[in-house]
């Protein structure tokens, strides 16, 4: 079904993150846009429309994309570091992002997809010896419902959840990652500067963001990283990578990771050139510069700004190649074996960690 069309019954699933409005119109609360939706209409985000004045989640059940990653793909690098995830996705997002990297998944706006069932997804993720669930590719908390089920009969089996999030999300929304979330990781785009995300994201402004990243601070106990693609020419700069960083510092802590990632031609952005390494390496000294303890370029294999260094002595504690762990230094409790200094990582190392070929399952 194209998100075009006018729905004319139910499908999917009963949304939860909604209101009904005096004007006769839905308003759904799963994302920052918060739109208001007519009787047979579907939302910006293409999988959450309404039937007899109910919203219904479109796309509960259906899979677009399932492959088994290492978590350093995602990146998340202090939380459970060389754990095996299973990546999962519908179609559709809240956001329209030019240089989109999953374009065929995120802006797809027509219901497609595998049908599986919460129980299955986590069967299928065990049955590939994986210790988590990444809920990734387009923004999850658009289907927000269908990742809280999945995540909850996760859980139940001993696996860790982990959302790769815009973080354009509503108090609604991170309410719900209380009953199942372990990790999020939370990526900006050309570190939220507003000219930037209006003209290549179309959204008004980042201020959802950062609200909702002091929701996830104050009401949950979820581990928090945060990304920023550095994007050449149109979304490098330096004034707002120093705000980024700043804010980071003073309201989610120094030893919150933030991670500068390469930009690649992509989607409609193809005439722009990869990031240059330089352009990188100025936005993590502005991250060094701000207090910021543990501060990441990715995307490029074999900096030595990919590994994790010691704040007490500088030695390296984690040693990495791309999405490789070559080395890794820190005890039981996640202290360096040199100094004995106490790091934030979420570990040990993963008992099950090899480098295992990472294949598609679903797609």
């Amino acid at each position: 079904m194209s998100a075009s069309a006018r729905l004319t019954k139910p499908s999917g699933r009963e949304a939860e993150l909604f209101r009904s409005m005096q004007n006769g119109r839905v308003q759904c609360t799963a994302c920052a846009r918060q739109c208001q939706i007519g009787e047979g209409q579907i939302g910006f985000c293409g999988v959450r429309g309404v039937v007899g004045g109910r919203l219904y989640l479109l796309v509960y059940g259906k899979v677009m994309a399932g492959h088994v990653d290492p978590i350093e793909k995602k990146p998340v690098v202090h939380y459970r570091p060389g754990s095996k995830i299973f990546s999962i996705a519908t179609s559709g997002c809240s956001w329209a992002c030019a240089y989109c990297q999953n374009s065929d998944i995120s802006q797809l706006r027509r219901i497609e997809g595998v049908d599986a069932t919460p129980e299955e997804i986590v069967e299928s993720a065990l049955a590939h010896g994986c210790e988590g669930i990444a809920y990734t590719y387009n923004q999850p908390t658009i289907f927000m419902e269908y990742a809280r089920d999945v995540g909850r009969v996760a859980r139940s089996k001993g696996l860790f959840n982990i959302f790769v999030s815009n973080g354009y999300d509503t108090p609604d929304t991170v309410g719900m990652m209380r009953d199942f979330l372990d990790c999020v990781t939370v990526d900006f785009k050309g570190s939220g500067e507003t000219g930037f995300v209006r003209r290549y994201i179309a959204v008004p402004n980042s201020d959802p963001i950062f609200q909702s990243l002091l929701e996830i601070r104050d009401r949950t106990d979820v581990h928090i990283e945060i990304t920023d693609l550095i994007v050449p020419q149109v979304g490098e700069s330096l004034e707002a990578a120093t705000k980024l960083c700043r804010w980071v510092y003073d309201n989610l802590g120094p030893d919150t990771p933030v991670h500068f990632l390469r930009f690649h031609p992509d989607y409609k952005m193809m005439d722009l050139p990869q990031t240059p390494v330089r352009t990188l390496e100025k936005h993590y000294e502005i991250g060094k510069k701000a207090g910021l303890r543990y501060v990441y370029l990715g995307n490029v294999p074999g900096h030595p700004a990919e590994s994790t260094y010691c704040p007490g002595c500088g030695r390296v504690l984690i040693k990495r190649y791309g999405y490789r762990i070559l080395a890794y230094n820190l005890d039981a409790e996640s202290r360096c074996q040199a100094c004995g200094s106490k790091t934030p990582i979420v570990g040990p190392l993963s008992p099950s960690y090899k480098e295992d070929r990472f294949e598609s399952v679903i797609s």
